[in-house]
């Protein structure tokens, strides 16, 4: 059931991207096309840029539910299977209450915002262009819960986190501080 439900979600984050990618791609073209006519768009900046925020908000909800985010998968390969999964889980806790503090943080700055509205489009409410926050925050918590079965099954087992970043990690690894002491008496 929670493999058919991360599908879905993964599903739906790729459609919502495709389609901020598709009228981004829109936006741009249609200002060129007016610049070259001498005829500047006002909005397109601010509109441009707020697209642009919204694509990498739910870029990283999609990039977390894949497990493609930035991560050291190396370290936690070096450790031991036993040692793997209280760190995965400590990393976990800091991961989604930072996200956790973003979205609260985020439903703050909305409630600030209040009547605010963008600077070339006025009916446009600048709580709508700052939704992504708390948003964002939330479906990337969700991509974590999603993905977290399957990585602590992966640090479980010998091969470790073996992704896209894997290193061959040899079986008998000298001791660090066998090798600092080798360097010492050279």
């Amino acid at each position: 059931m929670l493999a058919g439900f991360r599908k879905y979600y993964q599903l739906a984050l790729e459609y919502i991207l495709i389609f901020l990618m598709v009228v981004l791609t829109l936006v741009v073209v249609i200002a060129v096309i007016y610049r070259k006519a001498h005829a500047s768009l006002s909005w397109y900046d601010e509109v441009a840029s707020v697209l642009l925020a919204w694509l990498t908000y739910y870029g990283s909800a999609l990039a977390a539910i894949n497990r493609e985010h930035i991560g050291f998968n190396g370290i936690i390969n070096a450790m031991k299977p036993k040692l793997r999964f209280p760190v995965i889980i400590l990393g976990e806790v800091l991961i989604i209450g930072f996200f956790a503090l973003l979205a609260w943080v985020g439903v703050d700055v909305l409630r600030i915002l209040g009547g605010d509205a963008l600077t070339s489009l006025t009916w446009v409410p600048t709580r709508l262009t700052q939704s992504v926050i708390p948003i964002g925050a939330v479906l990337f918590i969700i991509a974590e819960v999603l993905s977290l079965p399957d990585l602590l099954k992966k640090a479980r087992s010998a091969e470790g986190l073996a992704e896209h970043d894997a290193v061959e990690i040899p079986k008998q690894a000298p001791d660090i501080f066998d090798a600092i002491q080798k360097g010492v008496n050279k």
